[in-house]
């Protein structure tokens, strides 16, 4: 297993991060066991879940099958999230974080949190604010690190300014949607945290499972993938036809070359050097096995220039797109302010 420092911290993880969105859910305690064991034995010492990921199941099972070695993984979880009804059980406010690092703790069952990430960015919340409140969760102990999540690039530079400010330690790491249909981030994110110092881990960089090339144009989803089960994060994203073309594309150009289009893929994030980790987020044991190829996989000249030729530099599959979730804020009017 390959490790690397994250960002300029002292601070080693695996360049493969085991993500456990589905377990809980889709993935069976026992299937997410085995996952968990393998990846343990394989040397992987990073794993990342999140209180909102099976509505806190993913972090217990997470935190149980982690704690006879509790010290050797480099532990990230995420908080903001909406869990409950009430108006303050969501955001970035000192009550609500506060208390969503506690739970997380509770669920995981450990006295700390190698890494808290903010899981996504409410814009019109007080930045001071919750810096503030990382910095009191590291004092505290309950945090070693903070991170970022889905946030843009001047928001990731502004909580930068402001933690110099207030003396508190910048996030250690940035979480981006990237891969090789969506390089929007190459265009701001990753060089304001190559800037700063920040490490990158992205996750899905086999974009929900399009550029494994199993969903073709027109035909129907096989039942048991996240297309078949309608996963809405996936229909509003990369479930494109444009995006289906470009899976066509790599199977065909890899054909003979002795890797598969996901281990592909994957290994296109990994080769970019701002890149410390890859968040891989595996259903079954066999998909989590299907990534460790990539590791030993090394780019060429021509590679790089394919994957232009598919998706230019900084931007998306489909020209125009932009992820409904995070919607682009830059024209303000009466109708949208």
């Amino acid at each position: 297993m390959n490790y690397r420092y994250l960002g300029v911290s002292s601070l080693k993880v695996s360049s493969l991060c085991l993500g456990t969105m589905t377990f809980g859910d889709s993935t069976s305690e026992k299937e997410a066991d085995r996952i968990v064991t393998n990846a343990w034995e394989k040397g992987v010492n990073f794993i990342d879940t999140a209180d909102v990921y099976s509505h806190g199941e993913s972090e217990r099972l997470v935190g149980k099958f982690i704690a006879s070695a509790r010290d050797w993984w480099v532990l990230a979880t995420k908080g903001g999230n909406p869990m409950g009804k009430s108006v303050n059980e969501s955001g970035l406010s000192r009550k609500w974080v506060t208390k969503a690092c506690e739970d997380s703790l509770r669920r995981l069952n450990t006295d700390y949190i190698d890494i808290y990430y903010l899981h996504r960015d409410y814009e019109n919340g007080a930045l001071e604010e919750i810096v503030s409140v990382m910095g009191k969760l590291i004092d505290s102990g309950k945090i070693r690190y903070f991170g970022l999540s889905n946030f843009r690039g001047w928001r990731i530079a502004e909580i930068v300014r402001i933690c110099d400010n207030l003396k508190i330690s910048r996030p250690i790491v940035c979480q981006p949607y990237y891969n090789a249909v969506n390089r929007m981030p190459e265009v701001e994110i990753i060089p304001v945290c190559k800037n700063y110092g920040i490490g990158l881990v992205p996750y899905s960089p086999i974009a929900r499972g399009v550029l494994t090339g199993k969903y073709k144009k027109g035909a129907s989803p096989s039942k048991d993938t996240r297309a078949g089960r309608k996963d809405e994060r996936l229909m509003e994203t990369e479930f494109r036809e444009e995006s289906f073309l470009i899976g066509e594309k790599i199977i065909k150009y890899l054909k003979g070359r002795g890797i598969s289009p996901g281990q592909f893929a994957t290994s296109w994030v990994l080769s970019n050097q701002a890149i410390d980790s890859v968040i891989a987020g595996p259903r079954t044991f066999e998909q989590w096995s299907e990534y460790y190829p990539a590791l030993g996989y090394v780019l060429t000249d021509e590679d790089e220039k394919f994957v232009d030729s598919l998706v230019a530099p900084g931007h998306p599959s489909t020209p125009g797109f932009n992820d409904p979730k995070y919607p682009v804020r830059g024209r303000y009017t009466k109708h949208n302010v």
